[in-house]
């Protein structure tokens, strides 16, 4: 009785991976969590309550760095000084053919999805992504995309460390509330979805 708590408790570290990113959101790393933290509230408070353009932001950041990189070449030059380290700015085959191969594996998926709804008609899958899409629409009615990202920072640097740190209690209360969403979804599936027409398999071969 006393191993099988420890036993099925899920290592939140090794799920996110277990690198650096796994610390950084576990405040293993707090360094990292603050930087990312603070980064993105000063971006927040910058662009959203000071009014601050994102276009005149980037814009007026390269070109300080254009003209510091520039004087100081220059600099160098006529000073006999070394030049700006810059790194060698290109993306390598390697990373832009993993960049590629990852977009499409997430490109066929959507796609296997809007084919499975148009093709087979599969009206619980249609439904679960009006639903899915539905939400997202709700949910962004209330903020605009600078405020849902850093919502989606917050909640990254928040969520992990609260659920690696009260995993058994988020667990019991996940466990009821599944348990609740699965007997209302049978009760809709037997009164409502199950007596849709729905294409037969003979009637996808023939066609």
């Amino acid at each position: 009785m006393g191993d099988s708590a420890p036993a099925s408790r899920i290592s939140v570290h090794q799920a996110l991976g277990g690198g650096l990113v796994a610390d950084v959101l576990l405040w293993r790393k707090w360094c990292g969590g603050v930087v990312i933290l603070a980064s993105a509230t000063t971006f927040w408070c910058l662009f959203e309550l000071a009014g601050y353009s994102a276009v005149s932001f980037v814009a007026n950041v390269l070109l300080l760095l254009v003209v510091i990189l520039f004087f100081w070449a220059k600099s160098a030059s006529l000073l006999n000084r070394p030049l700006p380290p810059l790194p060698n700015l290109e993306i390598s085959e390697k990373n832009a053919g993993k960049i590629a191969k990852e977009l499409q594996v997430w490109v066929n998926y959507a796609l296997s999805i809007a084919r499975d709804i148009t093709l087979d008609r599969n009206l619980k899958l249609f439904l679960k992504v009006a639903v899915g899409l539905w939400f997202v629409s709700f949910i962004g009615s209330f903020f605009n995309l600078l405020t849902f990202v850093y919502i989606g920072i917050v909640l990254s640097l928040s969520v992990p460390m609260l659920y690696d740190k009260y995993q058994h209690h988020i667990n019991e209360k996940l466990a009821v509330t599944h348990k609740t969403m699965q007997a209302q979804y049978r009760k809709i599936d037997a009164t409502v979805l199950r007596k849709l027409p729905l294409r037969s398999n003979k009637e996808k071969k023939m066609q």
